[in-house]
């Protein structure tokens, strides 16, 4: 069988699988500091993804993040894991001139950023999530583009340009 193949039905089966509850929750990453708004009420981020970023696509990124045997309890997505890092280190299914995730509705579910996931993998609970996803993004986006990117800018915006509260998820 070829190695596409295999990484294609590992990729496959990730997307597909049942979360179970972590048996071991990770470190923590460290989380963003609340905005006030008129009246002192608080407004917390809104994690959304922007387009023309990727990233989280760029899967070695040092030494500074965690390995995938810190992160998984599972071998097989630490064996999946590996399998997508290319040559240079971004995600062997990450198109560079678009910007764009080429398996993006069949990407492994380590590749979704959702509660469940955080939870699964961070030990994170859904009403924290808001805040430890865009905090974990703006870390990424800072490591890979630096603080003064374009990328980060627009990330920025958008989490804190919305009206919604992190609790209506």
């Amino acid at each position: 069988m070829s190695h596409a193949l295999v990484v294609a039905q590992s990729i496959h089966a990730a997307a597909n699988r049942k979360l179970r509850p972590s048996q071991n929750p990770k470190k923590k990453p460290p989380t963003t500091n609340n905005k006030q708004g008129f009246g002192g009420k608080r407004k917390d981020p809104v994690w959304q993804c922007i387009e023309n970023c990727g990233a989280c696509c760029k899967l070695d990124k040092g030494p500074t993040f965690p390995s995938p045997e810190e992160v998984f309890d599972d071998p097989s997505d630490i064996q999946l894991y590996k399998s997508l890092v290319g040559p240079d280190g971004w995600c062997i299914h990450y198109e560079k001139s678009s910007k764009r995730c080429s398996i993006y509705a069949e990407r492994p579910y380590f590749c979704r950023v959702e509660p469940e996931i955080f939870d699964k993998l961070y030990g994170i609970d859904k009403k924290r999530f808001n805040k430890e996803a865009c905090s974990c993004c703006v870390d990424t986006i800072k490591a890979i583009y630096g603080s003064e990117s374009e990328e980060l800018e627009k990330f920025n915006h958008a989490i804190w340009s919305t009206n919604s509260k992190s609790s209506t998820l």
